[in-house]
C-alpha cells in the first residue's frame, strides 16, 4: 500500500532510529506485544495484514507499532495524544465507559473505532475509500498495547502516575515511566542480557507452558463482540491500584522489592495483550476464527 506524505515522512524518522539502534523501552513494550501476537494469527489475518502494513514495514507488524507514539507530538497528529488511555476519578478502583470515556474519545474509544473501521472495509470493500486501513491497524495495534499497561487506566489527578516524582534505584522519574520503561529496562538487563528477542522467547514459552490454560480466556469476548476493551482497562485499573500506585508515593525510592513484585503482573500484561490484539485480528479477517498455537 502506498504511503501519504506524512506517513513517508514518519517512516523515515522510524527507519533512522531502527538503524541505529535508538529504540526506547516503551517501544521495546509494544514490540513484544505485537511480536507476541505475529505468533497466533490465522492464516487469513497473515494475508490482510501484510497487505495493510506499510512497505517499510517488510511484513512485520512488530517494526510499526510504536508509530502512533512517534506521531503523536506532531501538529498533525496531536489530536491522537488522549486516545493512549482513559483515567479514572482519584482512588476509583474501577472503570465505567460512560464516565472515563467522555465522548469515546479514550483508548477504549479508540480500540472499537479502529476495530469497527477494520471490520466494516473486511466485509465491505467499498469502505477502504472511507479509512485509511493502513493507519487503522497501526492504531489499534499500539493502543492494545497501551490499555494493558494499568497506568494507561490511572487516576485523572496525577496522569496516570505522570506526576508522581519518584526514584528507580538512584534515577529520578515518574511512576508512569517505570510502568511505561523502566520495569521492562531493568527486566532485560537483569535476565535477558540485554536481549529483547530473550524476553520475548521468554513470554512465548510462559504462554505455551505456564498460562496456556490461560490463554482460551483471555482471547476471548462475548457472543459477536471483536474485541472488549472494557474488560481490559477494567483489569488495568485494578492492578494499578493493587500493583502500581500501592507503596509507590511521590518522593519514594523503588528498589529490588518493587521490582520482583511487579515484574510478573509487566510479563503477563504484555502477553495477555499480544493474545488479545491476535484474537481480535482474527475475528477482524478471517472467516473461522480460531486461536492458533504460537
Amino acid at each position: 500500500m502506498g504511503l501519504s506524505l506524512r506517513m513517508w515522512i514518519v517512516s523515515i524518522l522510524v527507519l533512522t532510529q531502527l538503524v541505529h539502534g535508538a529504540l526506547c523501552w516503551g517501544d521495546d513494550g509494544h514490540y513484544s506485544v505485537c511480536k507476541i501476537a505475529q505468533g497466533y494469527f490465522e492464516e487469513d489475518t497473515v494475508v490482510a495484514v501484510k497487505k495493510l502494513l506499510p512497505d517499510y514495514a517488510d511484513g512485520e507488524l512488530a517494526a510499526v507499532c510504536s508509530w502512533p507514539d512517534e506521531i503523536k507530538k506532531l501538529p498533525q497528529w496531536r489530536w491522537t495524544s488522549a486516545l493512549h488511555f482513559a483515567d479514572t476519578p482519584d482512588y476509583k478502583c474501577n472503570y465505567e465507559y460512560s464516565r472515563d470515556c467522555p465522548k469515546d474519545w479514550c483508548v477504549t474509544g479508540a480500540i472499537f473505532n479502529y476495530t469497527n473501521q477494520l471490520m466494516s472495509a473486511s466485509v465491505n470493500s467499498q469502505s477502504i475509500v472511507h479509512y485509511n486501513l493502513t493507519e487503522a491497524l497501526m492504531f489499534l495495534s499500539h493502543y492494545m498495547g497501551d490499555i494493558h499497561q494499568p497506568l494507561h487506566e490511572g487516576f485523572i489527578g496525577d496522569l496516570g502516575g505522570n506526576k508522581i516524582k519518584v526514584h528507580w534505584y538512584n534515577q529520578e522519574t515518574n511512576l508512569h515511566r517505570v510502568w511505561d520503561d523502566m520495569i521492562i529496562e531493568s527486566a532485560l538487563v537483569t535476565y535477558y542480557n540485554s536481549s529483547l528477542p530473550r524476553m520475548i522467547h521468554a513470554l512465548q514459552t510462559k504462554l505455551k507452558n505456564g498460562w496456556s490454560n490461560d490463554v482460551p480466556a483471555w482471547a476471548s469476548c462475548q457472543i459477536n463482540q471483536a474485541t472488549c476493551p472494557n474488560l481490559y482497562a477494567s483489569e488495568s485499573i485494578d492492578l494499578a491500584c493493587k500493583y502500581a500506585y500501592r507503596n509507590a508515593t511521590a518522593g519514594t525510592t523503588l528498589g529490588d522489592y518493587y521490582f520482583v513484585s511487579r515484574l510478573p503482573v509487566v510479563e503477563k500484561r504484555l502477553a495477555q495483550g499480544g493474545i488479545r490484539l491476535a484474537a481480535t485480528l482474527n475475528r477482524i479477517f478471517s472467516a473461522k476464527p480460531k486461536l492458533s498455537r504460537a
